[in-house]
């Protein structure tokens, strides 16, 4: 679900607080992301918004998330039906964030 090793790659690169900093940022915008995906979106729209949601996902480890995002990326940009519901990407985005925060929570203590 997580990956780690990138996790710890992000942290060892930019320092405890900025971590702290891009972690809040990155939950705050995929909150926002994943609150406003709709199987009404379609075509470039869907892409643009599951590859915005692929990238910080990707950038912050969370492995399963992004696979979704770039098969529904791919998908629409090519005209084809999402492999995935959005209801689907939502889901994998709590399971995965409440993960993470759970992980950081034990490694704080």
């Amino acid at each position: 679900m997580i990956d780690w090793d990138r996790v710890n790659e992000l942290q060892d690169e930019v320092g405890k607080d900025d971590f702290e900093e891009i972690v809040t940022l990155f939950l705050e915008e995929v909150d926002e992301a994943t609150a406003n995906l709709s199987d009404d979106l379609t075509g470039d729209a869907l892409a643009d918004a599951l590859h915005f949601l692929k990238g910080c996902s990707l950038n912050l480890g969370f492995r399963d998330l992004a696979q979704l995002c770039e098969a529904g990326e791919t998908a629409a940009r090519s005209g084809a039906q999402a492999p995935v519901t959005m209801a689907t990407v939502q889901q994998t985005y709590m399971a995965s964030r409440d993960s993470f925060l759970a992980r950081m929570s034990d490694a704080a203590a």
